[in-house]
């Protein structure tokens, strides 16, 4: 497949971009999935020693990937502990 791909390249020079940003685009959605695959507290790999890791986030733990309006630095706990 990848031979393809060069062979298409060489012959017509114009997609070169279009390979270039769906492999960036793919790669980029590959990284993301693996980043809320291993940092999402939703996420529990190790059900027997922490079955509900989102129990242990503290009130200034930002999990989001952005945050536009929120400083989780100066957030104060409301809730009790579990």
């Amino acid at each position: 497949m990848l031979r393809q791909i060069i062979g298409q390249a060489k012959r017509h020079p114009s997609l070169i971009p279009l390979f270039i940003f769906i492999g960036a685009g793919g790669t980029g959605a590959a990284l993301y999935v693996m980043r809320l695959a291993l940092f999402n507290p939703d996420v529990s790999w190790d059900r027997k020693n922490n079955p509900e890791p989102w129990n242990k986030l503290g009130p200034n733990d930002q999990y989001k990937f952005y945050s536009v309006n929120v400083d989780y630095s100066k957030l104060k706990k409301e809730g009790p502990d579990f």
